[in-house]
């Protein structure tokens, strides 16, 4: 486990290319397990990610389940499957999350950063049409919702069901987590019981 932890936390290499060019690549890639990848205008981003990056995704991922759950909010978890509109965008979110049903572009993507800033990511997420996109990057937790001219921030998720979410307990209990998993899930799961 230490090995883990004193490893780089990602490795990443961006390319500049066209759209048929990342398709090679992204065919290239299949039988790498892990490695993401992404596409927006003409820049290609291979992502690798370390185990701080997965551990944040699958904390992240565990609580947002919980709290769908809890909620009786129906929905469809789609990991990180790839986002793509054909010739403009593609991505692959940490988590994302369809509402109501399964669909080609989901309703919530979930990223862990640690390597970039999320302004060139956010042009990306629009340019696929995600209704909202969630970035933890250094220890904060930051909700962006679609609007006619771009993403604008936002302080509560305004996606049905989610509104109910209490975004300072989920970035509590995502920190919490980072040293006591067990702990601030169950932190997590007393305080959406008592809503």
């Amino acid at each position: 486990m230490t090995q883990l932890l004193d490893k780089p936390t990602d490795q990443r290499i961006v390319l500049q290319g066209t759209w048929e060019q990342f398709k090679l690549i992204q065919q290239a890639s299949q039988d790498s397990p892990g490695v993401k990848l992404f596409f927006y205008a003409g820049t290609i981003e291979v992502l690798m990610p370390g185990f701080q990056h997965e551990n944040f995704s699958e904390i992240i991922g565990y609580l947002v389940t919980t709290f769908l759950l809890a909620q009786g909010i129906a929905f469809v978890p789609s990991g990180s499957v790839t986002q793509e509109r054909e010739g403009k965008a593609s991505a692959q979110a940490d988590k994302s999350y369809c509402l109501g049903g399964a669909k080609p572009i989901p309703d919530l993507s979930i990223e862990v950063i640690f390597t970039s800033g999320s302004s060139n990511k956010l042009a990306r997420y629009a340019a696929l049409g995600v209704s909202e996109v969630w970035f933890w990057q250094d220890g904060v937790l930051t909700l962006h919702h679609l609007r006619n001219d771009g993403y604008e921030q936002i302080e509560f998720s305004e996606l049905p069901g989610l509104e109910q979410l209490d975004v300072d307990l989920l970035r509590r209990c995502i920190l919490m987590a980072e040293t006591d998993f067990p702990l601030a899930v169950q932190t997590f799961q007393a305080s959406i019981g008592r809503r």
